[in-house]
């Protein structure tokens, strides 16, 4: 990857600025400085996504479109702060035989690419259960290899307290069968993030995803017999 595009100093500033002023008014006034950190992040995003697609096929059709916008909705919220303050996107696999998704969140102290399941609905998270009921020796394997640990550590996301109805409290996957999110996270440093190796590290973060992905992508796409569901 020769001359790799990197994320400047500037755009990690941008956000400690606006997370002291978090208002309409110095926004308006500091539009400008914005939009050229904005079009960092884009660029950013739209190279990651160039050397992504080479080995996923993908709906996000370009890194401006990959990027969340930097308002918030705040009808529902307690926090009336109008602005976000981290750069965030994703990238949506494409057609309903590649699950899960890549994210990233770029924030100073606090920068992190994820990948998952964020909130999978019930008929998913039942045939998740099933499966892992019925053979989570592969979904182990998955996690307990070497490359899954040394990028991401563990498994993460909202588990339950109490056994899952239908399943029993002595199953030898009873940790699994508890999750009700399936997420896997990397976090990174402010001096990574501005590395000009960020680029390479975050694609093979994301490739690192793919064995997960493809496990979760072969049982949402089949039933319990491994037949496929249409």
């Amino acid at each position: 990857m020769e001359n790799p595009i990197t994320i400047p100093q500037s755009s990690l500033d941008f956000l400690l600025q606006l997370k002291q002023n978090n208002n309409k008014p110095w926004f308006d006034e500091n539009k400008p400085k914005y939009l050229i950190e904005l079009d960092h992040i884009q660029n950013f995003a739209d190279a990651l996504l160039k050397e992504l697609s080479k080995t996923d096929v993908l709906e996000t059709t370009s890194g401006k479109k990959s990027v969340y916008r930097i308002y918030r909705d705040i009808r529902f919220s307690k926090d009336k702060t109008p602005f976000k303050t981290f750069w965030g996107g994703s990238y949506t696999r494409a057609t309903s035989a590649r699950r899960g998704g890549y994210y990233f969140h770029i924030e100073k102290g606090n920068t992190f690419l994820a990948g998952g399941f964020w909130g999978p609905n019930a008929a998913d998270l039942k045939r998740i259960r099933s499966e892992f009921a019925h053979d989570y020796e592969s979904f182990r394997e998955i996690l307990n290899s070497k490359t899954f640990k040394n990028t991401f550590g563990t498994l993460q996301g909202e588990q339950l307290k109490t056994t899952p109805k239908g399943f029993d409290a002595d199953h030898p996957a009873i940790d699994l069968l508890r999750f009700k999110q399936f997420l896997i996270i990397k976090r990174f440093t402010d001096d990574e993030v501005l590395s000009q190796q960020f680029l390479q590290q975050a694609l093979e973060t994301f490739k690192n995803m793919r064995p997960f992905f493809d496990y979760m992508s072969e049982v949402l796409s089949t039933d319990i017999n491994g037949a496929p569901v249409l």
